[in-house]
């Protein structure tokens, strides 16, 4: 059996706006919806969502801590957690993000291990950039 806690994807990326900017991308729903996926999430410990995921379908989700535009925690399924952490860099916003939680014992999960690292890094992170850039 895997250790799924030092089963991580990390992913860094610099974003030309302010930590706000970054913050509401993250945390709110209709421009959440602009660069992953549709759904009711709250910066709220405890709020419970769901997440329209194309190809997985409604994805439920917990938020588990929130630091406000600082660090945005929450549970991707019953198994995986993604952690958000907005850090303040020159003229700009480091966003960092942690996906955590795969097992590569089970094929499914292994799968979306080496699918989703590329995904994170080369698609979605810089989407949520180009939001929040817009909206910045």
């Amino acid at each position: 059996m895997t250790d799924r806690t030092t089963t991580v994807i990390s992913v860094d990326q610099f974003i030309a706006t302010t930590p706000a900017a970054v913050w509401r991308a993250l945390t709110e729903p209709e421009l959440l919806a602009r660069w992953w996926a549709a759904g009711d999430i709250a910066a709220t410990v405890g709020h419970r969502f769901h997440l329209d995921m194309p190809g997985w379908g409604s994805v439920p989700c917990e938020v588990i801590e929130v630091e406000v535009e600082r660090r945005f925690v929450y549970t991707f399924t019953e198994n995986w957690t993604l952690t958000w952490t907005v850090t303040p860099e020159g003229t700009g916003t480091r966003l960092f993000l942690e996906h955590s939680g795969f097992d590569l014992d089970d094929k499914r999960s292994r799968d979306a291990f080496e699918r989703m690292g590329p995904g994170w890094r080369d698609t979605v992170l810089p989407r949520l950039a180009g939001v929040a850039a817009d909206i910045g």
